[in-house]
């Protein structure tokens, strides 16, 4: 059991003003895991006051300094992957191995990439008779999902604080404990009093009361759209800055001539990975109505690869979904798919007979979409796989493009040009074309519904600062 009883603000860690606590449960199980103070609106109001006194101070420290106390993070970073990934494999439930190399390793990779770009990145530089400086935007509220819990913190903390801001963090209630880790790191690196500060509680009242106030001057979120929007709404009468990565519905689109055994194998990975509680899955897979059957073969085939089991005992390639809250939204869209007609391909509603305890979903594949269908239309955020048929190109594009989200997506061709082509049609953030490996200096993020802003690489950094241009 982690038990968690304090807040960090201001350089050290003090009792909530609400005494109560939020226990944490272990996805495999539904058993406690830990506990986090509830927090309370006035620990926010404590929390933006310091981080408000400490920002003028950060912001004039030199950046040697800052990047000297950031590669002091990583080092600690790197000597608790191991803690990190049991953690987060308790609360959100992704097979040990997995949490090992992306919800450990990512966020080391992030903050060395990070350190690295801002070395070389110009905070300054002639234009004419204007000398152009970019200095940091000032007090963030970061405000993280449970998905992918310490690598959306760190996507925010490490271009923020490298940019002179600094920081108050509100960590998901679902999976808190890898945030309150990273805290006792910090802690120990010798940040200023002030510059990095940790909130816990759920999105009412806390995220709410840092989107409203006054002293902060932008919000980063990742989550939900819905949760989006209400922060855009809290966020406008005071005309903050906001960044969001959003909600997707991402389309993998194989083209006649791709290679199905690649293509296959590239979107069902996509879709399952986490147990399909991430944002940027492939669910929607467009197959040529010419070759449907030979891909639903292939899709079956594949997709039953993927058991489902205990994420610590080192077999299963699927762990649990996060919550009986998402376990039971999961279950209701394979239901509803099934409701509107989609072809039931492998999978379903029903819990896994051998795993009653817990909060596991079978991995699900329904053929015969539609575009029209819920489940080809809403985020399940869940491991449901649809196959979606058409005509020719311009149907496929429609079709992956007829969403209100426009978050990743994928082209398969032997061809790269032409799947290029297709890709540059996409409304979307990302395309990954034949498989493209993840780049950590690319810019990630969203068209429409998916969001605002972009995380990682330089295009990440320039979020948290502001422009000014001085003419003489």
């Amino acid at each position: 059991m982690d038990l968690r009883d304090k807040l960090y603000i201001d350089g050290e860690w003090s009792p909530s003003a609400d005494r109560n606590l939020l226990t944490v449960f272990g996805a495999a199980d539904g058993k406690p895991l830990g506990s986090v103070p509830q927090g309370s609106v006035a620990d926010v109001d404590r929390a933006v006051a310091a981080a408000r006194a400490a920002f003028e101070g950060w912001a004039a420290t030199p950046l040697r300094r800052r990047l000297e106390l950031l590669e002091t993070l990583h080092a600690k970073l790197l000597e608790h992957r191991e803690e990190i990934a049991r953690i987060i494999t308790g609360e959100v439930g992704m097979p040990l191995k997995l949490s090992r190399a992306i919800q450990a390793g990512l966020p080391a990779v992030t903050l060395e990439e990070t350190i690295k770009l801002a070395k070389e990145y110009p905070f300054e530089q002639q234009l004419g008779n204007s000398l152009i400086i970019r200095e940091a935007a000032g007090v963030v509220a970061c405000i993280t999902p449970w998905n992918f819990p310490l690598h959306q913190l760190i996507l925010k903390l490490a271009p923020a604080l490298t940019a002179g801001c600094t920081a108050v963090v509100k960590p998901s209630e679902e999976a808190p404990l890898s945030a309150f880790l990273l805290f006792d790191l910090i802690d120990a690196c010798g940040f200023p009093p002030g510059v990095v500060n940790l909130i816990s509680g759920p999105g009412r009242p806390i995220g709410e009361a840092l989107a409203a106030h006054p002293a902060i001057d932008m919000i980063s979120f990742t989550g939900s759209t819905a949760a989006g929007r209400r922060i855009s709404e809290l966020a406008a009468p005071t005309i903050k800055r906001v960044a969001m990565e959003l909600g997707g519905k991402s389309a993998s689109i194989l083209l006649d001539d791709a290679e199905l055994e690649a293509a296959v194998k590239g979107t069902v990975n996509s879709c399952f990975l986490n147990s399909g509680q991430t944002c940027s899955a492939l669910t929607r897979m467009l197959v040529p109505e010419t070759r449907y059957a030979a891909v639903v073969e292939q899709t079956i085939r594949v997709a039953q690869t993927f058991s489902v089991g205990d994420p610590f005992a080192g077999q299963a390639k699927l762990g649990p979904l996060v919550s009986e809250k998402q376990q039971r939204r999961v279950r209701d869209y394979i239901q509803c798919g099934i409701d509107e007609g989609a072809e039931l391909l492998l999978g379903g509603p029903e819990i896994p007979e051998d795993l009653p305890c817990g909060y596991y979903v079978k991995p699900t594949v329904f053929g015969r979409v539609t575009p029209d269908m819920t489940i080809a239309r809403e985020e399940i955020f869940g491991p449901v796989l649809s196959i979606l048929s058409y005509r020719d190109e311009d149907e496929a594009v429609n079709i992956a493009n007829d969403s209100p989200y426009g978050l990743s997506g994928a082209v398969w061709s032997r061809q790269r040009s032409r799947a290029e082509r297709i890709a540059r049609r996409l409304r979307t953030g990302q395309v990954d074309i034949n498989g493209g490996r993840f780049n950590p200096l690319a810019p990630f993020g969203g068209y429409k519904q998916s969001g605002n802003g972009r995380e990682m690489g330089s295009f990440g950094l320039e979020e948290f600062l502001e422009l000014k241009s001085l003419q003489s």
